[in-house]
């Protein structure tokens, strides 16, 4: 039996390591292409500024909800352009499997189209994705771990990262 339940926990944690976000599903051919920037921070990025010295961190208020909110986060990958943005948008929408996602927010104002969706399993957000087509940018974006909406929210004034000011949008619905 014991070996049956290290068998199991194996198997889940490579399981979860094996996951694979939107960004890395659909759009893996861009990561090398020279229209794309292309940010990644691993999950073991995250780990370690989650052990910085909370001490420092107590004192500056935007530290401190930045380690509040990356603590659970596992991984950020964001690709963006400028060249034929609408196009990647429509690529890309037709790409998402509607049926792995939940629309979270839909805004089209302006010229400019601006999705979010969720990924849930037992009630725990465990992928935000985000999508932007306008006529001067295209960008996704791809949260993974385990994600509170409101501090992504309030995090999106924080990140100096082309495309998250987007997320500013999930605390305004």
């Amino acid at each position: 039996m014991k070996y049956i339940v290290i068998l199991f926990l194996s198997l889940v944690s490579y399981s979860a390591f094996a996951q694979i976000d939107a960004i890395e599903k659909y759009f893996g051919q861009y990561m090398e292409d020279e229209d794309f920037t292309v940010v990644y921070v691993s999950p073991k990025m995250f780990n370690l500024i989650s052990r910085l010295d909370l001490n420092e961190v107590n004192e500056d208020p935007d530290a401190k909800l930045v380690m509040e909110t990356v603590k659970d986060i596992k991984g950020l990958r964001v690709l963006t352009t400028d060249v034929n943005p609408m196009e990647r948008y429509k690529e890309a929408t037709n790409k998402i499997s509607t049926n792995e996602y939940e629309v979270l927010v839909t805004v089209r104002d302006k010229g400019e189209n601006v999705r979010i969706w969720v990924k849930e399993d037992s009630g725990v957000i465990n992928e935000l994705l985000l999508l932007v087509g306008a006529l001067d940018e295209f960008v996704m974006l791809s949260f993974v771990g385990d994600i509170d909406l409101e501090k992504i929210s309030r995090l999106a004034n924080e990140l100096d990262v082309k495309g998250v000011e987007h997320l500013e949008k999930v605390g305004n619905q």
